[in-house]
């Protein structure tokens, strides 16, 4: 069973930065396109950003010019530089990986709380 591990969050005054990681259990890694999730306090789980197996890059809007997805397929690692970080960034983040409009892994990690204060 894949295990996606995510880390990396914490309190950071707005304006600052964090670095989140996400570490897969098994080799398969390098072949999916991956993505970042964050689930907000009482909405939904929405879709931050992806990086396809080559490194191709798509952000949602709110997060264009802010934060970097890239990953190092040799660790079966992904990560996300946050920076410029704003009131409306706090959420629990997770990891997984899109497939036709749903997710690879029906199992997610326990995810990483990040915190902004003003």
């Amino acid at each position: 069973q894949v295990q996606l591990v995510e880390s990396g969050g914490g309190l950071v005054q707005a304006g600052g930065s964090l670095r989140l990681s996400c570490a897969a259990s098994r080799s398969f890694f390098s072949i999916y396109t991956m993505g970042w999730y964050r689930q907000p306090p009482g909405k939904q789980r929405e879709l931050v950003a992806t990086i396809t197996s080559d490194g191709s890059p798509y952000y949602t809007d709110s997060v264009k010019n802010r934060f970097t997805i890239s990953r190092d397929n040799a660790k079966n690692t992904m990560y996300l530089q946050m920076n410029s970080l704003k009131p409306e960034d706090p959420a629990v983040y997770y990891c997984n990986a899109p497939l036709n409009g749903g997710f690879r892994f029906a199992s997610w990690g326990q995810g990483t709380q990040v915190t902004v204060s003003s």
